[in-house]
Order: structure tokens, then sequence, then C-alpha cells
């Protein structure tokens, strides 16, 4: 499967952001077939950052949302500024 068609786009909500800060965390809307290794592979290929890990559910909406902790400190917010979250 192609990385865009994974990781469909950032979720952004403010306690998303607190997890950039915090947790060295970033959110995503997902595919819903995808799964959480498909996820690894498909964000570490998009951004070229390791992954620590990804844990993923479903929304109030439906929507598949993975939770991506980086290895590397503090890249997060790196990532999050070149998507143009911030």
């Amino acid at each position: 499967m192609d990385p865009y068609t994974i990781i469909v786009k950032p979720h952004v909500t403010e306690k998303t952001m607190n997890l950039i800060d915090q947790n060295n965390e970033l959110v995503f809307v997902v595919n819903h077939k995808s799964t959480k290794k498909s996820i690894k592979n498909a964000f570490e290929k998009l951004f070229g950052e390791k992954v620590e890990r990804v844990n993923t559910h479903y929304n109030s909406k439906g929507l598949k949302i993975a939770y991506v902790k980086l290895i590397t400190e503090d890249i997060a917010e790196d990532i999050a500024i070149k998507m143009g979250v911030f």
C-alpha cells in the first residue's frame, strides 16, 4: 500500500497539540484497513524518522486515529512545523 493512502492527514486538536510538546507524539487520521506495522512503515518512509510505537483507535465519527510516538526527542515539533500544523 502507498504511504499516502495509509496516512490520510494530520489530526489537529488541542489535545494532539499538547501531545506534540509533552510526549513527542504525532496524531494522524489513517486508512481504516491499515495495521500498526503498515502505519509505522509508512511514517518512516514519508518522514525519515524512527518510530517507537503506534497506538490506534476509532473516534466517535468512525475515523481511525493513529498515535505515533517517535524515538528521537523533540523531533515531533519539527515534523509538525514541516507539515504546517503550527
